[in-house]
């Protein structure tokens, strides 16, 4: 006698088809949640400033400035096990519950062992790119590694400059492309479900990015667009920008993912998969 089990614990996950313009919605709503906890939000947007100042400042110290670029595309691979804070503090204004500090520093502890292997596996992609940002060079053969003051002048005004950063932005967006689809929706999934797991969570995060593929695709432009204006001023701008971003985050999942009720006794593993409605 054989038993089969639930790919997703119940309630399962629904995933709702959204207008292609729902993004605008998304920050609307995150901004409101800035503003309602101002001194939360704004605290979590200094911890990534101070981290890619210190960054930035080992960076020069060592002399290795071909990483700064890649170091700094680490917003949007981390971004997401960053923000777990910020999400919690939407989810709690959501739910009416007071915010205070150690409630959403302690937000992981709602499904640490999972949050914990999102946040690693999104680590990853990150120490991957950085990796592929090495080999670039090799691939090209530059003689060394090139130093502070001749890094500008080696990317930008030789014969390889073109192909490199061709190349260089192509693997980026792809890495990138694969880490938006996985958490997308992961981490705030993790953290609303307590008993949910990291594959189901991207699972469910993939099959949402897909069947809302236009809208998704939207919400990432959004995000590098807020991203990259927040590094301008010296990153200064991502004390606002990242805060804003993961409170929508949190509204975006809210919007795309619903939860139906628990299916009767003896229901089959059919009708618990994942599916969409409309």
């Amino acid at each position: 006698m054989s038993e089969t089990i639930a790919v997703f614990p119940t309630p399962r996950p629904l995933i709702r088809r959204v207008p292609v313009d729902r993004p605008w919605t998304w920050l609307a709503a995150g901004w409101r949640d800035m503003v309602a906890a101002p001194r939360a939000s704004l605290s979590y947007g200094l911890v990534p400033v101070a981290a890619g100042w210190l960054a930035i400042v080992l960076m020069m110290r060592f002399d290795l400035p071909y990483l700064v670029l890649p170091l700094s595309a680490g917003f949007f691979y981390v971004g997401p096990f960053i923000a777990t804070g910020l999400y919690e503090i939407s989810r709690r204004l959501e739910a009416g519950q007071p915010v205070d500090g150690r409630s959403t520093l302690m937000a992981w502890r709602r499904n640490p062992e999972q949050i914990a292997l999102m946040g690693v596996l999104l680590l990853l992609f990150h120490l991957a790119w950085m990796r592929l940002a090495q080999l670039l060079f090799a691939l090209f053969e530059f003689r060394t590694v090139p130093s502070w003051d001749r890094f500008l002048d080696l990317v930008w005004t030789t014969s390889k400059s073109l192909p490199f950063l061709a190349l260089g932005i192509g693997l980026g967006a792809f890495l990138a492309a694969i880490a938006f689809a996985i958490g997308a929706f992961s981490i705030p999934y993790l953290l609303d479900r307590r008993n949910s797991n990291m594959f189901e969570a991207i699972a469910t995060s993939v099959a949402a990015t897909r069947l809302n593929f236009r809208p998704m695709l939207l919400w990432a432009g959004l995000i590098v667009f807020l991203t990259g204006v927040g590094m301008i001023p010296g990153l200064l701008g991502l004390v606002v920008t990242l805060p804003l971003v993961a409170h929508a985050t949190w509204h975006a999942y809210r919007d795309v993912i619903r939860f139906e009720p628990e299916p009767a006794e003896g229901a089959s593993l059919s009708q618990r998969t994942l599916r969409s409605i409309p």
